[in-house]
């Protein structure tokens, strides 16, 4: 009898470390699919902001940004809310201007719109008005001013540079 009992212990250690293996391999599993890119259609990438980033859209958005976003963001944009730790991934950087550039606004919009977990989605708690004025917010946060539908910030950069000063012989 005690060699049955030895046996079904060591069947039984088996079975567990097969259990915990499988847990470790979905938990590694789902980490690498967690941290996909973002996929934004194409039609969204190219919607155009309606709004203009005016005094007043902006101090709205700077409320909501406050009540809805800070906790996790950071109250400057950092990734560095109070809440900022608990999520993995950890909150973006709203002020990586050469990140945020990449960026069109109907991208951000189309983000705050969706979410993806950790994010939620704010397509029901706030209003499409509301999601524009964030993303005028959101760009300001990164210095960098609302941009014409479908362009990336470093476009316009490129297209209001000043021409070459000749320099004098």
């Amino acid at each position: 009898m005690p060699r049955k009992n030895s046996e079904a212990g060591r069947n039984l250690r088996k079975a567990l470390l097969a259990g915990v293996f499988v847990l470790i391999c979905i938990a590694i599993g789902l980490a690498v699919f967690h941290r996909a890119p973002w996929v934004v259609p194409i039609p969204d990438k190219e919607r155009k902001n309606p709004l203009s980033a005016s005094e007043a859209n902006l101090a709205v958005a700077k409320k909501i940004y406050n009540d809805q976003c800070a906790n996790c963001h950071g109250d400057g944009g950092k990734g560095d809310g109070s809440d900022a730790m608990m999520y993995d991934p950890t909150p973006s950087d709203l002020t990586d201007a050469a990140k945020m550039s990449k960026r069109t606004d109907g991208e951000i919009y189309y983000q705050l719109t969706e979410g993806r977990k950790p994010m939620p989605s704010f397509k029901k708690k706030l209003t499409e008005e509301q999601r524009w004025q964030l993303v005028l917010f959101v760009r300001s946060l990164a210095g960098a001013p609302a941009l014409p539908s479908g362009a990336k910030q470093s476009e316009v950069q490129e297209s209001r540079q000043p021409e070459p000063q000749h320099q004098p012989i």
